[in-house]
């Protein structure tokens, strides 16, 4: 019982559970989807941001190729208008002029003409590009400045035609500075890396150093066809929720926004520790409340009941529960089962009552069966002349009258008899004084007052033919009776022994008549007589009940 009030509690817990587990996983969606947009947000923020640096860049780029020490390529004049405008720049490292041949004319430091800048990538795409569109370059090193860059150049045209490049690179420091310094947000972790996925800057700085490579979820999607999102679990990505914008014409810096999952999901987690830490009291003290409450108002009632009950098998009849509706529903089961015991107390008295007048009739029945059959006696002694018939007439009165006195004694405590006990009264009359001339044996079985009248007078009619005709009529004699039950069915067998041969008579007398009708139909009885020359054999199956009683009893 305590089993299944813990499994009522928690059933009653189920729609809790599955309530919170839904709101948990919607929350969780919903956040998730936030969690992107903002990352994707970022993204975009960066990018604009770094499209304004370049523009800048672009727009410085432009108006020094369009100076007259410029475009004439005089190396002291160029050097000197460089350094007055890059004096007042700080994202440059340094303004370059290159020449059509990848050699340095002037610089904004005054280093000496002649450089070879022909392994730069920036300075031979410039110098295929159009006048007005500004070349990105990788992460670089700085011959001249020794600094990590982002070179970018515009071509020098004269007369429309490309005769140089003007370059300048874009230090990462201020890159990176610039990048914090916008980001205001807050969560974000922003990462600008070049066309071959190494940083630039990140925003804010982190262990990863700037000229590293990207983390591998990123460099996958470096030239992916458009932006979207990801989430990293892995060591390098960090357990981030990051957003990217691959590298373009229009971008040709990688720009990549991460959130941290842990930072993210903080006030979610926080909850949902709430919620199971909330959950866990919940079903403690819903097993706390069940067996406290099952046991007082649920379980100690119903051992109340079944105490009383097994009081009350066990023969003590006062017991009673007493609780007149105390204990709820099951206070008024125990008060039922009180007023049940009273009625059943009741109906004992009355059945006592009523078997005290039984065993009175049956005791007055009795005597007057005895006193009648004593009467029929007499009246045939006084009637008839004394001879063979009129003995054989009184031996069957008197074993019908002992029969009815054994049947209905009640020291049996029911109406009827042991087998052993009929079989021994129905044959006293037939004992020897030299000694019992009957073997008597069989399983102990206790039969019906009606089949034990009909064995009485089959066992007397029996008994009397032996004394005439058979075992009974020589002194060395012997009469074998047995019995067995097997079925709800009894077999008797009647055997003699040492007599004179027998012979089957020819007609059928009386006696022969009630051994055969002597049974009620309702028992359903078999006899057999095999008239052997060494002793009559005698065979009756019955049955152990009288089907018309068992009708009558189930009717």
């Amino acid at each position: 019982m305590r089993k299944r009030l813990f499994a009522v509690a928690a059933t009653a817990l189920l729609p809790g559970i599955g309530l919170l587990t839904y709101n948990e996983l919607s929350n969780r969606r919903e956040r998730t989807v936030e969690v992107h947009q903002q990352a994707a947000q970022a993204a975009r923020n960066a990018a604009a941001e770094l499209d304004r640096v370049l523009e800048g860049a672009k727009s410085l780029l432009i108006a020094v190729s369009a100076l007259p020490t410029v475009v004439d390529l005089e190396p002291s004049s160029c050097s000197v208008s460089l350094q007055r405008i890059a004096a007042s720049l700080q994202m440059t490292g340094a303004i370059l002029v290159i020449d059509a041949n990848r050699k340095l004319v002037c610089d904004s430091q005054g280093n000496p003409a002649g450089v070879d800048f022909s392994e730069r990538s920036y300075v031979n795409e410039g110098l295929l590009a159009d006048g007005d569109s500004l070349v990105v370059g990788n992460f670089t090193v700085s011959k001249l400045t020794g600094n990590a860059v982002l070179p970018v150049a515009v071509a020098l045209q004269r007369n429309g035609k490309t005769i140089g490049v003007v370059a300048t690179a874009i230090r990462l420091d201020w890159l990176q500075a610039r990048m914090t310094e916008r980001n205001l947000a807050g969560g974000e972790r922003v990462t600008l890396a070049d066309r071959e996925g190494v940083i630039l800057a990140q925003a804010p700085p982190v262990g990863v150093p700037i000229g590293a490579r990207v983390p591998d979820p990123l460099l996958a999607k470096l030239e992916a066809l458009e932006a979207g999102t990801l989430e990293t679990s892995d060591s390098v990505g960090g357990g981030q929720i990051l957003a990217y914008r691959p590298v373009s014409s229009q971008m040709p810096v990688f720009v990549s926004a991460g959130i941290s999952a842990s930072d993210a999901f903080h006030s979610i987690n926080r909850t949902t520790l709430a919620s199971l830490l909330l959950l866990v009291m919940s079903v403690i003290a819903a097993f706390v409340a069940a067996s406290v409450v099952g046991k007082r108002f649920i379980l100690q009632p119903i051992y109340r009941i079944v105490s009383v009950l097994e009081g009350y098998k066990a023969g003590n009849l006062d017991t009673r529960t007493h609780m007149r509706g105390a204990a709820g529903e099951l206070g008024l089961v125990g008060d039922t089962v009180d007023s049940l015991l009273d009625e059943l107390e009741v109906r004992r008295a009355a059945a006592a009552s009523a078997e005290e007048r039984r065993t009175l009739l049956v005791g007055e029945l009795r005597h007057r069966v005895k006193n009648t059959l004593a009467v029929v006696t007499a009246i045939a002694r006084q009637t008839f002349p004394r001879d063979d018939r009129l003995e054989s007439y009184s031996q069957r009165l008197s074993a019908l009258a002992r029969a009815y006195d054994l049947i209905f004694t009640e020291e049996h405590g029911t109406a009827g008899a042991l087998m052993t006990e009929v079989v021994e009264a129905a044959l006293a009359p037939y004992d020897r004084k030299s000694g019992t001339p009957f073997d008597i044996g069989g399983t102990p079985l206790s039969i019906e007052p009606e089949a034990g009248l009909a064995l009485s007078l089959v066992i007397h009619e029996l008994a009397t033919n032996a004394t005439k005709y058979g075992a009974l009529s020589d002194e060395h004699g012997r009469v074998h009776i047995t019995w067995r039950s097997a079925n709800q069915r009894v077999t008797f067998c009647w055997h003699e022994q040492n007599g004179p041969p027998v012979s089957k008579p020819e007609r059928t007398g009386f006696g022969s008549q009630l051994i055969r009708r002597a049974f009620p139909a309702g028992y359903r009885p078999e006899l057999t007589l095999d008239f052997a020359t060494d002793g009559l054999r005698c065979t009756i199956e019955f049955n152990e009940s009288s089907v018309n009683t068992r009708t009558a009893d189930l009717q």
